[in-house]
């Protein structure tokens, strides 16, 4: 699995990661929604360039001019509620690109056990795209597995899968590269060391869909 952190290197992208992360800026759900979307913008931006291109004629008022535009087909999903902010900040950059969705929960059992179950997906076909998978934390690596096993289920197998986390812990980074091959690449912004015993990421920011929409019951 390839890893591109885009935090290594300056740019605004850190200043909004700053600002999710700051526990007063936070009380500011409308600011931590924007915050999100438009670090999905940045990684859509970024991700842009990886992507099929083939060069193209468009007709102007005065002419042809030849533009290189992307080819691939695209479907973006994320799991519900966190990440549809981030979602939302990626298809500002891809305007023909196809939408999933996927709802998945932790079911705790006894003690700090926990299992990660999906119990509602939707997605076009997937067969011949490319994948998009937006999720604001990554803190195990779970919710990805199940995601990426239930869309294939219902969508087929999509030519690779590009995982969108702006927060990822390294043991969820050395867990999922053990699974995966080449056919996945994870994009972040930065990387946490630490995890809880209830499997939350250190720092962190706290629970993202909470912050962008409010307290759950």
């Amino acid at each position: 699995m390839k890893v591109i952190n885009l935090g290594e290197n300056n740019s605004v992208l850190n200043t909004f990661i700053a600002e999710m992360r700051d526990a007063r800026i936070q009380k500011d759900s409308l600011r931590f929604r924007t915050n999100l979307e438009r670090v999905g913008e940045i990684f859509a931006y970024e991700l842009s360039k990886v992507l099929e291109y083939s060069v193209k004629d468009v007709v102007t008022p005065l002419g042809i001019a030849r533009v290189s535009t992307c080819d691939t087909p695209l479907v973006i999903s994320t799991i519900l509620r966190a990440g549809l902010p981030l979602q939302k900040g990626i298809f500002h950059y891809f305007d023909h690109a196809e939408a999933a969705f996927l709802a998945a929960f932790r079911k705790y059992g006894k003690g700090d056990w926990f299992e990660i179950r999906a119990d509602y997906c939707t997605t076009p076909s997937l067969e011949g795209k490319t994948l998009v998978l937006a999720d604001t934390m990554l803190a195990t690596g779970s919710s990805v597995e199940v995601a990426c096993e239930k869309l294939r289920q219902e969508g087929g197998n999509p030519t690779h899968i590009h995982l969108v986390c702006p927060i990822a812990s390294t043991y969820a980074i050395d867990h999922l590269s053990q699974q995966y091959g080449d056919e996945i690449t994870l994009w972040v912004a930065a990387i946490d060391e630490e995890l809880t015993s209830h499997s939350y990421i250190v720092p962190g920011l706290g629970d993202a869909g909470d912050l962008a929409f409010g307290d759950k019951l």
